[in-house]
């Protein structure tokens, strides 16, 4: 089974850029068929998948913040990478990273989560 764990700085500054990273193992992110995005929960809010990169490095981001958003990938590490630039303390959350594969419809394999706090 896949699993994943996200990890990086829980306090970042107003407008400066927000990098968070997710490590897989049990399977490789080049894997036909799979999927790896970012998910975020405010607090009290519920959760909002941000964007996600495919098995072939393709990119797709929530209107929302598709001009702020940036997924990357390191192979030779089995990682994906989010940046999220000019951060405002709205995006305070707990940042998920997860994948699915989509041969099986919506079901998710979950990091823990890395609470992420913006304040100066």
């Amino acid at each position: 089974q896949v699993q994943l764990q996200d990890s990086g700085p829980g306090l970042v500054k107003p407008s400066q850029t927000l990098a968070l990273t997710c490590t897989v193992s049990g399977g490789s992110i080049t894997t036909n068929y799979y999927t790896w995005s970012w998910i975020r929960q405010p607090p009290g809010k519920g959760l909002e998948w941000m964007g996600a990169i495919n098995e072939r490095g393709s990119t797709f981001y929530t209107p929302s913040l598709k001009s702020r958003t940036s997924i990357s990938r390191d192979t030779s590490k089995n990682q994906f990478i989010l940046q999220l630039n000019s951060v405002t303390p709205e995006d305070t959350a707990v940042y998920y990273c997860a994948s699915r594969d989509r041969r099986e419809g919506i079901n998710y394999s979950w990091g823990q989560g890395t609470q992420v706090t913006v304040s100066s």
